[in-house]
């Protein structure tokens, strides 16, 4: 019998999605042939990733889940390529207990998450183990972990867009709920970042060229353009960061004043919004 290497049963997984003793027996069995090794997958039953590889997996669940105290928070997307697969009830049940790992662990990022234990297999060989059950393409991608005084999640009705916000002041039972409802805020409203001072610069250089490309093309004075620009800009931070918007249940009222009418110096650190459409 030929020596089975490491590197060809990485392969293998990579093409597959098959688990790892899967991949070491079937090229075991075809003499570490490759494509003999995808074939006699298939005729065992075990779904290859790879007849999927082209396939959109735009459908899904968002998990958004924090620890007891409310101090630690995980989101991600579970991508799939139907809504079908997505409302099913083992692939939901996959999603909560990968939620739960990362909380446990605290895993901040998707790789070690991929190789964290569920049960006795990782979870990247379980993602596999489903791969091959559901017949889909199934992903787990758009994994971020955070923490603060305060993380308070929201997910859309949907289940396919989820928020985790992240207030400056520990949980008691009012703040958890203005948490959730500026979570709902960023939701719906999907801001650039908390304040003026989180925009990106090439953003504000991008806003401000087109702008000034717009007053030109209006046939403004050359010696208004920058001035027109920075109102336009400072428009678009009104409109684009979360703590000067106009909150949607009251738009007479920025997000920032609801905070401060709960306590007067209650605020957003941060925010994640994620959706099964990224990536």
């Amino acid at each position: 019998m030929s020596e089975i290497k490491a590197a060809d049963v990485n392969r293998l997984r990579q093409l597959t999605g098959a688990g790892l003793m899967d991949c070491k027996k079937a090229l075991a069995e075809t003499g570490g042939n490759l494509e003999a090794a995808i074939d006699y997958l298939r005729k065992k039953g075990a779904k290859v990733s790879a007849l999927r590889a082209g396939k959109e997996t735009k459908e899904g669940v968002v998990v958004a889940q924090t620890n007891a105290d409310a101090t630690h928070g995980v989101i991600f997307s579970l991508n799939c390529e139907t809504d079908f697969v997505a409302k099913n009830d083992e692939f939901n049940d996959f999603a909560r207990q990968v939620s739960e790992v990362a909380l446990q662990q605290d895993i901040k990022e998707l790789s070690a998450l991929l190789a964290a234990r569920l049960g006795e297999v990782s979870i990247s060989d379980r993602l596999a183990e489903l791969v091959g059950k559901i017949g889909e393409k199934i992903e787990l991608r758009s994994f971020y972990a955070c923490e603060g005084p305060c993380v308070v999640p929201y997910i859309h009705s949907n289940k396919k867009l989820g928020v985790l916000v992240v207030l400056n002041k520990l949980r008691t039972e009012a703040i958890e709920q203005v948490g959730r409802e500026i979570a709902m805020q960023v939701a719906a409203m999907n801001p650039v970042a908390v304040d003026q001072k989180g925009v990106p610069q090439a953003l504000i250089d991008r806003e401000l060229d087109i702008a000034r490309e717009k007053a030109r093309a209006e046939g403004k004075a050359e010696h208004l353009i920058d001035k027109i620009a920075a109102g336009a800009l400072n428009k678009f931070f009104k409109e684009n960061t979360l703590l000067s918007q106009e909150f949607v249940k009251d738009p007479k009222k920025t997000v920032a004043e609801v905070l401060r009418s709960v306590d007067k110096e209650l605020t957003v650190l941060s925010f994640i919004r994620v959706t099964t459409q990224e990536g």
